[in-house]
């Protein structure tokens, strides 16, 4: 290998992350001993020295890029996580680089292979989630050694996550209708690619349970996206033709932006909420204090989320012996507006 060999080939064969061999060659961060000596021993076998430009950054600025990998640049619900992480990442004098997969399973896979070609130091990745995704890229990741974060769980797969209990959240949401006296509630699920679709799914199936109320899987209804389109479509299907005595009394949404479109729609069918209806959403956006009735919503706290999640992620770096994963569970909590009321209100009106 000779000149050819490159830090992350000592990486590799140590079974480190490129910051513990930048540490341990610059004499810096928290390196144990023996995996102090697994890197002299991988650098001595591979014959690697790092050439001038190499040395200058190593000494000069350390590891610094990260890269940030989303799921859609023009979703609200990405824009508190990127400032979270961007904020932490400036404290610590590092860089971002952000990507998105818009939606396409093929071009994270692409971005991840890029970001780890550019030698970045450590990703954080929501990753996109459905039941025939590839995620060969996530386990490859965790093969070669490099740091990561998921703000998403993949199950299977150990890593290092930071998230909500999206299960606890939906239940939540839908023990608050049913302590409004709601009985028949819909929830309008969210894409395929979404883990967290499913967790919420299962969190409204569980609320039924647990409160011995009938559950049906006519009860969740599965929209085509994430977005107000997707919401405003689903509903005008789903309502339209609808007499007012099979509809639901309460919508619970995937998240926000398809409750603000099925607003729209139910404004446009003249079908008053929560006058009739009462509709709920999920993350909490800025929007929701604008939307056609202002929205009540589970809030997930995306800017602590980002911010965390670099926290998490710039700890392993800074500690190269970390044997398990960091697991965070943030709080979500909800925040009651005018599109929800109890349920004796809307059969009155």
């Amino acid at each position: 290998m000779g000149s050819r060999t490159t830090i992350r080939d000592v990486a590799e064969w140590a079974g480190v992350s490129n910051a513990t061999v930048s540490n341990v060659i610059n004499d810096k961060g928290k390196v144990s001993e023996s995996t102090r000596k697994e890197v002299l021993e991988a650098i001595e076998a591979l014959n690697y020295r790092p050439n001038a430009s190499a040395q200058r950054k190593l000494k000069s600025r350390g590891p610094k890029s990260i890269g940030l990998v989303i799921k859609e640049i023009h979703n609200p619900y990405f824009a508190d996580v990127i400032v979270g992480a961007q904020e932490k990442a400036e404290e610590e004098g590092y860089a971002i680089i952000l990507s998105s997969s818009e939606g396409r399973r093929d071009t994270e896979g692409q971005i991840v292979d890029l970001l780890v070609e550019k030698d970045v130091d450590g990703i954080i990745i929501n990753p996109l989630l459905d039941h025939d995704a590839d995620l060969s890229h996530l386990f490859n990741l965790k093969r070669r050694n490099v740091p990561f974060v998921l703000l998403e769980e993949v199950h299977g797969l150990k890593s290092n996550l930071v998230d909500i209990d999206n299960v606890k959240a939906a239940r939540e949401v839908i023990s608050y209708l049913i302590d409004l006296g709601h009985r028949d509630v819909i929830h309008f699920a969210g894409p395929e690619y979404s883990m967290h679709s499913d967790e919420r799914i299962e969190g409204f199936q569980q609320a039924f349970f647990k409160t011995q109320q009938v559950y049906s899987e006519d009860y969740v209804v599965r929209t085509s996206g994430a977005h107000m389109e997707d919401g405003y479509r689903t509903g005008l299907e789903y309502f339209k033709d609808r007499p007012a005595s099979e509809r639901p009394t309460a919508v619970t949404c995937y998240n926000d932006l398809t409750a603000i479109g099925l607003l729209r729609a139910l404004r446009e069918l003249d079908i008053d909420v929560p006058g009739e209806v009462s509709v709920t959403g999920f993350d909490n956006i800025r929007t929701c204090d604008y939307a056609p009735v202002p929205l009540t919503s589970m809030g997930v706290p995306t800017k602590k989320m980002g911010r965390k999640a670099m926290e998490v992620l710039i700890r392993q770096l800074e500690n190269s012996d970390q044997d398990e994963p960091e697991v965070v569970n943030l709080e979500a909590e909800m925040t009651v507006r005018a599109s929800t009321a109890p349920v004796e209100e809307t059969v009155s009106a």
